[in-house]
């Protein structure tokens, strides 16, 4: 499903994916102060971990602090690990409410991610998990410092930059996720703490929890 997204408060969303798929940026999704308001109220609600994960056979320690939040019994896997829902916090749940409103979707969940400085960082990957179905729709919010969201699409190698602002969303939908990955590199120009909230609707007949 490719979103019609409108203009909101007549601010421009922007396409970053040239084809096979859409990512729309709203720099500017919500203002400054609440943003930071925001930012602040994650970072201590949350029960951040540091988990292991299974990449190509080896176990390795995920390189940023993350949760998994969303309804009853909603479980996921990722990277060979599965892991079962933490409960709503206020403040997820209200964004909850806004990333459906900006796009017409409908999340049950989502995986919020701190990234404590440049040297936190995911490699390439793709939310394709069977239980988000063929062609999810995934909200992408971003607070605290600056970070370079990076596309690489898997036939023709082409990589698409764009930097992910404090109080943007980046909504990815149709069939990016069949036809490009994503990561955040490590990078030396960061230091300040960073949060990343990626909305996302698991299917229950999938999700075997």
């Amino acid at each position: 499903m490719k979103l019609d997204l409108e203009h909101s408060d007549g601010k421009s969303w922007q396409e970053i994916l040239p084809y096979d798929g859409s990512a729309r940026l709203l720099p500017t999704f919500l203002p400054r102060d609440a943003s930071d308001r925001i930012f602040a109220a994650i970072r201590s609600e949350v029960p951040w971990t540091s988990h292991d994960l299974v990449l190509f056979g080896k176990k390795m320690t995920e390189p940023r602090l993350s949760c998994w939040v969303g309804d009853t019994g909603v479980s996921y896997t990722y990277s060979g690990v599965r892991r079962a829902p933490e409960p709503w916090t206020k403040t997820l749940d209200e964004l909850r409410y806004s990333c459906e409103e900006v796009t017409g979707a409908k999340f049950n969940s989502v995986l919020a991610n701190l990234y404590r400085s440049g040297d936190d960082a995911m490699g390439w990957h793709a939310d394709d998990e069977p239980e988000l179905g063929p062609e999810p729709v995934i909200a992408s919010l971003s607070f605290g410092d600056e970070r370079r969201f990076d596309f690489r699409h898997r036939v023709s190698g082409e990589t698409i930059n764009v930097v992910l602002p404090h109080g943007s969303i980046l909504v990815m939908s149709g069939t990016t996720q069949a036809n490009w990955k994503h990561r955040i590199a490590r990078t030396k120009r960061s230091t300040a703490p960073r949060v990343n909230l990626t909305y996302r609707f698991v299917h229950a007949e999938q999700n075997h929890a």
